[in-house]
């Protein structure tokens, strides 16, 4: 055996808070990669209830990456959230009905952000929200209670209402070498093999693999 099963919900039994995302998702344009998982002690089976005005005819999806980790609260906000801002009032007579769906707008007209991405080995803390259309790059740290609503670059530390990057995990060219490494992507046992490397302070250690 080379670590968990990722086809498993709670990859360990003796902890029901950690579930992996990717076995719970019913909705078509949610994506989740392998190993990837939510901690919430209420319902952490319920990851799609935090993914919100998600609706298919918009067609946005919120693909997250392999082995991130996502606390308890985050709140992924898609594009059915936006109102028109170009016009007179931003608000959405058309959704009320009665008549007033003369007023439905195309969806040329509503600012659409596109797709929300989160990348690999991402970790975003408790009670974060994410904006429409952001993307968070592999490797990044988002701190507890931030609004990302601009995007991430790869291996950062960012927090704040904004979220601002506070600071890079590791100089330029380490970080181009995990980029290029995709460790992610490796085989269980692969993984299982080198988790010294990936867990180690000592930064030096994962440059001698083969």
């Amino acid at each position: 055996m080379f670590g968990p099963n990722p086809n498993a919900v709670h990859p360990n039994e003796n902890i029901p808070s950690v579930c992996y995302i990717k076995n719970t998702i019913t909705r078509p344009n949610i994506i989740v990669g392998e190993y990837t998982y939510y901690d919430d002690p209420e319902n952490s089976e319920d990851f799609e209830r935090h993914v919100t005005h998600h609706y298919e005819f918009i067609g946005d999806k919120l693909i997250i990456g392999k082995f991130c980790a996502i606390a308890k609260g985050v709140e992924f906000i898609m594009n059915g959230a936006n109102h028109r801002m170009n016009s007179i009032s931003t608000y959405p007579f058309n959704i009320m009905g009665s008549g007033w769906e003369k007023a439905t707008p195309t969806l040329g007209e509503l600012p659409l952000k596109g797709d929300t991405i989160v990348g690999n080995d991402v970790w975003i803390g408790q009670n974060v929200t994410v904006m429409p259309g952001v993307h968070i790059g592999d490797g990044a740290i988002i701190g507890a209670c931030s609004v990302v609503a601009s995007d991430v670059p790869p291996y950062c530390v960012a927090v704040g209402n904004p979220c601002e990057v506070i600071k890079k995990r590791f100089d330029d060219s380490l970080v181009e070498y995990l980029l290029n490494l995709k460790w992610w992507d490796w085989d269980a046992e692969k993984i299982f093999k080198n988790l010294e490397a990936l867990t180690s302070a000592d930064l030096s250690k994962i440059e001698k693999i083969k």
